[in-house]
C-alpha cells in the first residue's frame, strides 16, 4: 500500500484572502495555532502561502534595506518589499508549492525537501484548496501496526505481486524494522523481496538475510529507499 496525500491531509483548510492585513494574519495564526495560511482568491484558488517566516521579515526591515548586494537571488531581493508590505498578496510566498490529493506521501515529502517548506496546500484540478498536509502528517505512516506491515509484505507483496510461495521465507516486523530470512529460488527474487519490502508504508528499514539457490544476476543490488524530511524551521 502506498499512502496517498488524501489519507493524511487535514481537509479543513484555514485560508486568508488576498487583502487580509498584516495584523489580521498574525492574529489568525496565533488564534489557530498554525504557522502558515494559504492565500486564496474568491474562487478558492491558491495564490501563495503566507508563513511566520514571511511575517517575521517585518522585524528585520531596517537591516534588510541596508544589505542589498548586486548578485542576490530573487527570493533575497524580494525580502525588503515583503518586510514593508501590508496585504497578504504582498506578504506571501508565490507561486505556492502545492500537491494533489491523489499524490503519494513520498512525493509530498520530496516536494517539501526540495523547496524547504513544512507544509503543502492540497489542491484540486482547478487549483482550489481542498486540504493541507504537514511534515507531521507525512510521518503518520510510520504509526502503522507491525502486524499490518507484515501482512502486507507476506500476503500482498510476496504472494500477489511476486507470485511466490511464502513458505520458504520468514518475515518479522518489530517497531517498523523488517527482518527477512529464508531461501529464494533466484537472486532476483531475493532482491525484489527486499526492495519492495522497503517501499511498504511504515517500514523504517529492512534487514535481509535472504539467500538464493540460483544466481541469475539480472538485477543490481537493492538500494534502500530513504525519505529525508525537511528540517527547516
Amino acid at each position: 500500500m502506498r499512502t496517498r496525500v488524501r489519507d493524511v491531509m487535514t481537509s479543513r483548510v484555514e485560508t486568508v484572502g488576498p487583502t487580509a492585513g498584516f495584523k489580521a494574519v498574525v492574529e489568525r495564526l496565533r488564534a489557530r495555532g498554525v504557522s502558515a495560511f494559504p492565500v486564496t482568491d474568491e474562487a478558492g484558488i491558491v495564490l501563495g502561502v503566507v508563513s511566520e517566516a514571511d511575517l517575521l521579515l517585518k522585524e528585520e526591515r531596517a537591516a534588510l534595506g541596508a544589505r542589498r548586494r548586486p548578485l542576490e537571488g530573487r527570493r533575497t531581493r524580494e525580502q525588503p518589499a515583503k518586510a514593508a508590505a501590508t496585504p497578504a498578496t504582498a506578504l506571501m510566498t508565490s507561486p505556492a508549492v502545492t500537491i494533489r490529493a491523489e499524490a503519494q506521501v513520498v512525493q509530498a515529502a520530496r516536494l517539501m525537501r526540495r523547496h524547504g517548506v513544512k507544509r503543502l496546500p492540497v489542491v484540486d484540478e482547478e487549483g482550489r484548496a481542498v486540504g493541507i498536509v504537514s511534515r507531521c502528517d507525512l510521518l503518520s505512516v510510520f504509526a502503522r501496526d507491525d502486524e499490518e506491515i507484515r501482512t502486507e509484505i507476506v500476503d500482498d507483496m510476496i504472494t500477489h505481486t511476486l507470485l511466490l510461495d511464502t513458505r520458504p521465507f520468514t518475515v518479522r516486523v518489530d517497531e517498523g524494522i523488517v527482518s527477512l530470512g529464508g531461501e529464494a529460488d533466484r537472486r532476483t527474487d531475493a532482491i525484489l523481496i527486499e526492495r519492495l519490502a522497503a517501499r511498504v508504508d511504515g517500514v523504517v528499514t529492512v534487514r535481509s538475510e535472504l539467500t538464493y539457490r540460483q544466481d541469475d544476476g539480472d538485477l543490481p543490488a537493492p538500494r534502500p529507499e530513504r525519505i529525508a524530511y525537511p528540517i527547516r524551521s
